[in-house]
C-alpha cells in the first residue's frame, strides 16, 4: 500500500523531500494508534498530507491539497485530515487573515488530530521531541498555543 501513496505523491509532483517527510509522519502518527482509531485512513492521511507541496509549499499547501485530493475523488475523511492538518489547525477568521479561503481548518477527528499532531513531530525527515516543537510556537498568540497544547495532549494520551 506504500508504494501507491509513493507514487500518487511523485505523480502529482512532490520531490523526494516531500515524500520522505510524509513516510516518517505516518511512521510517527503509528504510535497513536489505539482501538478506536481508523488504521487505514490514519496511514492514508499521514502519506496525503501534503500532497499540495506539489503545487505550493505556502501555507496554503492544506487547502490546495484538499483541492487535489477532492478532485481525485478521494473520500471525505481523506479530504479532510489533508485539510486540517497544518499546525494546530486554523479557524476560519485566522485563514481570511493569513490571506486563505475562509473556512474552518481545525482537526476535529481522533484521524485528524493524529496526523496533525504527527505532523508537528516531524520536521524535514527527522522526528523532534514535543518541547523542540514547543518552542517553535512561542511567538504564535495565546489562542494558537492553547489549541496547539490541547491537540498535544488529545493525542498523547493514546501513546502507549
Amino acid at each position: 500500500m506504500s508504494e501507491d501513496f509513493v507514487k500518487t505523491l511523485f505523480l502529482a509532483g512532490c520531490d523526494e523531500d516531500v515524500v520522505k517527510h510524509c513516510a516518517v509522519v505516518a511512521e510517527t502518527a503509528s504510535r497513536f494508534f489505539g482501538d478506536s482509531v481508523d488504521v487505514d485512513l490514519v496511514y492514508m492521511g499521514s502519506m496525503m498530507h501534503d500532497i499540495g507541496r506539489s503545487v505550493t509549499h505556502s501555507l496554503s499547501h492544506a487547502q490546495v491539497g484538499a483541492r487535489i485530493c477532492r478532485e481525485r475523488g478521494e473520500a471525505d475523511a481523506l479530504v479532510e485530515i489533508v485539510l486540517r492538518h497544518t499546525g494546530a489547525g486554523l479557524d476560519a477568521d485566522e485563514c481570511t487573515l493569513l490571506g486563505l479561503a475562509p473556512i474552518d481548518c481545525v482537526p476535529r477527528t481522533l484521524e485528524e488530530k493524529i496526523v496533525a499532531h504527527a505532523d508537528n513531530l516531524v520536521k524535514g525527515s527527522t522526528v523532534i521531541p514535543i518541547e523542540e516543537r514547543m518552542m517553535r510556537i512561542a511567538h504564535l498568540p495565546r489562542r494558537s498555543k492553547q489549541r496547539f497544547w490541547r491537540l498535544t495532549m488529545d493525542v498523547e494520551l493514546l501513546s502507549d
